[in-house]
């Protein structure tokens, strides 16, 4: 991990490990902290007390999303807290900070039609070569686990071989995001691709014992940037690659493979209500299979607009800004 390099970098250090040893994810985090280290740099701000004018100022400075600056500042505002904890502050600067207000993120949502061409997109990209064939074999099914469960990206990358329990026909997830662990039926049609896997992994790593499910090069796991770009090449191949928008105070998402998850949601929520059932009795059932930490994280899903009431979304929003 690169050293911090401003003036409080011994503390921003002995906190990354702190939270390390307590067992949180410190990605996001390290990433805002690092923004603030730099600032500290460039601003050539020595040891001193920093007020809340100054934090007044970074907010001003940083030339990124509302929704990414407030991030920031929340996760500062913890740091801050630590330091406190340690007596070297007194009062959290940080303390009286509003946030600023954020535009609507309006995520990317396939439909079930184009979940399905993107699944079809992705196969045609099999190589029918020993090397490559099980690899691309192993992020097709990655890709399917995140479209047909609402898996998170990182939760196939991870799975290890005896996760899959073939009698059950479900699949164990330990200790993703929130430190959670889950166990969840495969769907029919999924489980039945599974099997088709497993039969051809079994024939082609004879020699070999790869640990994990879905079986990377050399015994590893599949890589997280490679599978993205699988992901992205295969939306290109489908026409529906398109930048991410700001119109107005509202901003329309680019396709993400977190946009599957997404999809899957909103798909279920819909299914139930189709079934003139009630979608938000369905959202504790939800809530489990996609391993929400909180209630709250999947009831955002009941205001979560489909595939085609974004596109009409977007259609007016564009509209309205063409004729102002």
């Amino acid at each position: 991990m690169k050293p911090f390099k401003s003036f409080l970098a011994a503390h921003l250090q002995e906190y990354i490990t702190y939270r390390q040893n307590l067992g949180y994810q410190i990605r996001p985090s390290l990433s805002h902290l690092r923004t603030f280290d730099r600032y500290l740099k460039e601003q050539n701000i020595e040891k001193r007390f920093l007020s809340p004018s100054f934090f007044l100022q970074l907010r001003s400075d940083l030339k990124i999303e509302p929704r990414s600056v407030n991030a920031i500042i929340s996760s500062l505002r913890v740091f801050f807290q630590f330091l406190i904890r340690k007596g070297i502050y007194a009062q959290n600067p940080l303390q009286d900070i509003p946030e600023l207000p954020e535009n609507d993120n309006i995520p990317f949502i396939f439909s079930p039609q184009q979940t399905d061409q993107l699944l079809a997109a992705v196969c045609k990209r099999l190589r029918q070569t020993k090397r490559y064939y099980l690899k691309d074999l192993s992020q097709y099914m990655a890709i399917l686990l995140m479209a047909r469960c609402g898996l998170r990206i990182s939760e196939p990358i991870h799975l290890k071989r005896h996760h899959y329990r073939p009698e059950e026909k479900t699949l164990y997830i330990a200790k993703t995001k929130f430190k959670k662990d889950r166990l969840i039926p495969l769907p029919m049609a999924v489980a039945t691709d599974m099997e088709n896997y497993l039969a051809v992994r079994d024939a082609l790593l004879v020699e070999q014992q790869n640990p994990f499910l879905l079986a990377g090069f050399k015994q590893k796991a599949l890589n997280d940037s490679t599978l993205r770009n699988h992901f992205h090449q295969a939306v290109e191949d489908i026409g529906l690659k398109q930048p991410r928008q700001i119109i107005g105070k509202m901003i329309f998402s680019a396709p993400t493979p977190h946009s599957l998850r997404h999809g899957f949601a909103v798909a279920t929520l819909n299914a139930v209500k189709n079934r003139g059932d009630c979608p938000q009795n369905a959202l504790p059932v939800l809530a489990a299979y996609m391993g929400h930490r909180e209630y709250r994280y999947t009831t955002q899903y009941l205001k979560v607009i489909d595939a085609k009431q974004r596109q009409q979304l977007f259609y007016f929003a564009k509209s309205q800004k063409e004729h102002r």
